[in-house]
């Protein structure tokens, strides 16, 4: 037995794919210049759009090709696989000692608010360099680093499971395909 359709329910899923979509396009391109997966983000808005637009699919197919050969070529040797776990480690650890936030050591050279002399008057304590520049940003650069690591393992383990043993080219040439 088959769930009934809400009406207008095709029109509701169109919408919220273009919103998401134009959503990721427009954070991804801000995310080129700010801190943030900015290709990433772009990457997938486009791939959201293609769903609705045939503009959008052009631009992707080239995009797919190149990341499914890449995944694929990534998994192929020992070699790489351990240096991309690696890589992916060392993010996560950069992101937990991040969020612990140690103490400035005593070799730390710049001190408390040294750059104070650049602006006038007395700089607000939630601005997010008020203290030193010992672990700009804060939180929420942690978050943003574990999280880049755990979507770096999931691709990993991802690409091994589906391209590990398979010729790029070949994988290349389905998704030219499809």
């Amino acid at each position: 037995m088959s769930m009934p359709r809400l009406p207008g329910g095709a029109y509701a899923k169109r919408v919220v794919l273009e919103v998401l979509g134009w959503t990721l396009v427009v954070g991804g391109i801000a995310a080129l210049i700010l801190p943030g997966p900015g290709l990433l983000m772009l990457f997938g808005g486009l791939a959201i759009l293609s769903q609705q637009y045939e503009w959008a699919e052009r631009r992707m197919r080239p995009v797919e090709v190149r990341a499914k050969r890449a995944a694929a070529e990534s998994v192929q040797t020992w070699p790489r696989i351990i240096l991309s776990v690696l890589g992916s480690a060392w993010i996560l650890f950069t992101g937990i000692v991040w969020l612990v936030r140690p103490r400035v050591p005593e070799w730390w050279p710049f001190e408390n608010r040294w750059w104070a002399w650049l602006v006038r008057g007395k700089v607000p304590d939630w601005w997010p360099f008020a203290d030193s520049w010992w672990f700009i940003g804060d939180w929420p650069v942690a978050v943003t680093l574990v999280a880049s690591a755990v979507i770096a393992f999931a691709l990993i383990v991802y690409s091994y499971r589906t391209y590990r043993g398979e010729d790029p080219d070949e994988v290349a040439e389905q998704a030219q395909q499809h």
